[in-house]
């Protein structure tokens, strides 16, 4: 069975996606594995109730956190790492290394790259009056949301879309998004 461990910097909802769709029977994955960037991240409660180990490394913590994850992902074999959130840039050790999967809160190319994440995503898609919006999930290499795409799906903005509406609705269909993504990559 794959085993998939978690990158994230703060709440993890694409866990707890991936997470649940295991339990439910929808994907036959085991999560090994959560790490963290930040301390206080929720992710590392929700870990900790599922009764998932979980580690922060980071620059406090570690000299080279790249290495160290490296490490720990070696040592709980994994085949996959889900980035939920996770707001660092990873290492060339692990992309090149393991198959690094994220999900990004647009249609890339548009909307992609430094800078590009989160509220940001989906002020500029409202600044620019787009009529369609969406997720990517893709494969990560060395630069920014430039990785294969795996996955792509397309939502229809309303007349007086908000950035608050457009990223509620972009959250809800990243959950569905991920979990066929990871469905496609390991059927």
């Amino acid at each position: 069975m794959p085993r998939v461990a978690i990158l994230a910097s703060y709440n993890g909802s694409g866990f707890v996606a991936l997470y649940e769709a295991m339990q439910s029977g929808k994907l036959s994955i085991e999560i090994p594995l959560v790490i963290s960037n930040n301390s206080s991240a929720t992710v590392l409660e929700k870990a900790a109730s599922y009764g998932i180990d979980h580690f922060v490394l980071n620059t406090k913590t570690e000299t080279n956190p790249d290495i160290a994850i490296e490490q720990l992902l070696h040592k709980y074999r994994c085949d996959f790492i889900f980035l939920s959130g996770y707001m660092k840039k990873v290492g060339a050790n692990i992309t090149q290394n393991f198959k690094v999967i994220n999900s990004h809160p647009s249609l890339l190319p548009n909307y992609g790259g430094a800078g590009m994440y989160g509220r940001f995503v989906h002020e500029a898609v409202i600044k620019n009056s787009e009529k369609v919006s969406g997720v990517t999930l893709h494969e990560v290499d060395e630069n920014y949301d430039e990785g294969k795409i795996i996955l792509q799906k397309k939502l229809s903005l309303v007349k007086d879309e908000t950035t608050n509406s457009l990223e509620a609705k972009i959250k809800e269909l990243e959950k569905i998004a991920i979990v066929e993504a990871f469905q496609a990559l390991i059927s």
